[in-house]
């Protein structure tokens, strides 16, 4: 049996998180959760989004499941999500996109997977407020330093890349490429303007790559990266990007696919894993039971091979592979039209796969 933190979210977080675990239940693999409750909800009532207790459960257990969490745009608490993986050090943000028959999407036999670093670049939250004598300092120190000039009413974010984060993130990716029989990397920068740190990030990169010869190694800039995946995504395997890069192109390749209710994620460290959703918590759609659970429960296969159940996970993506065919047990989002009367529930499509199971 399983020990697994199970953070439920907030918004539609909760109901599609009951519906992955009882499709995971349903594999027969034995789970023990151990809830834990998070976001904005908690925020309200104890002060923080992210207590101490839920940090303590995912370290004593290793391995987490987790529902979204509403980030409040431009004020209020901090992500939840960075907290997570910069607080556990969860530095791999792995995120599949593969393509399932009777999907909605333009491409066929796709299978991408983005290797996103996760604590460092502009999300490592080294922020100066407009105005704030951190933000005139800095400005003081640019103009000292290099006689450039920064508009005094500017906000300022610093974007560090390091040799260390980079290497273990590079390497993650090849390792996964190594122990999954994938045939190229493809490290994804902007070297070409910010020497000093994407030109870090491919520097390593390459070095890295020679460490594993039997496996191709390319680099694209980024801005050129969207415009391949765009028109010819099959020539791709797996893509390794600093973090904000990493973060707009998961969800573009996310678009290929089907769009965010068919994917994934897990960020990992070299301790603790943590898988969920890569979509939002969708709070107007809280309580509606209409929400699309395949992203979690799409993250729960990840977590059961993780966890080495490779079995329960080939069998839990096939029952998912042939109820997204069938078509007739899917959400709102995977009908022809999303007015489409047929719609299965957000507990409903739960129902269906697990009746692929039996």
């Amino acid at each position: 049996m399983y020990r697994v933190t199970l953070i439920p979210g907030d918004g539609t977080g909760p109901e599609i998180t009951e519906a992955a675990v009882r499709v995971l239940e349903a594999t027969g693999v034995k789970f023990d959760w151990d809830i834990q409750n998070a976001g904005e909800d908690v925020y309200h009532d104890e002060g923080n989004p992210l207590p101490e207790r839920v940090l303590a459960s995912i370290k004593k257990n290793k391995v987490a499941i987790k529902g979204p969490i509403t980030t409040p745009v431009g004020t209020g608490f901090r992500s939840v999500n960075v907290t997570l993986r910069q607080t556990l050090d969860l530095y791999s943000c792995v995120r599949p996109c593969k393509t399932y028959k009777g999907a909605k999407t333009r491409y066929e036999n796709l299978d991408l997977v983005i290797f996103r670093e996760n604590t460092e670049d502009l999300y490592a939250g080294i922020e100066y407020q407009k105005d704030s004598e951190g933000a005139r300092a800095i400005i003081d120190l640019v103009k000292k330093l290099s006689d450039r000039s920064i508009r005094p009413d500017s906000g300022i974010s610093i974007k560090p890349i390091s040799v260390y984060g980079t290497e273990r993130i590079v390497r993650a990716a090849f390792e996964y490429a190594q122990k999954n029989a994938r045939r190229k990397v493809t490290a994804v920068h902007k070297a070409n303007i910010m020497k000093y740190s994407d030109g870090l990030f491919l520097e390593v990169s390459r070095k890295v790559a020679k460490d594993y010869p039997d496996i191709e190694f390319e680099d694209k800039i980024i801005d050129n990266m969207c415009m391949q995946l765009v028109q010819k995504p099959e020539l791709y395997d797996i893509l390794v990007l600093p973090n904000l890069y990493g973060d707009v192109v998961s969800d573009l390749a996310a678009g290929l696919v089907g769009g965010l209710g068919l994917a994934p994620g897990a960020n990992i460290g070299d301790e603790y894993a943590v898988f969920e959703a890569t979509h939002g918590s969708a709070p107007k759609y809280k309580g509606l039971n209409k929400v699309n659970p395949l992203a979690v429960i799409l993250s729960g296969i990840m977590m059961l091979r993780y966890l080495g159940e490779v079995e329960a996970a080939e069998k839990l993506d096939s029952a998912v592979s042939a109820v997204i065919e069938e078509g007739r047990n899917v959400t709102y989002d995977m009908k022809p039209t999303p007015d489409d009367p047929s719609a299965a529930t957000t507990s409903g499509m739960a129902d269906a796969i697990i009746g692929k199971l039996r």
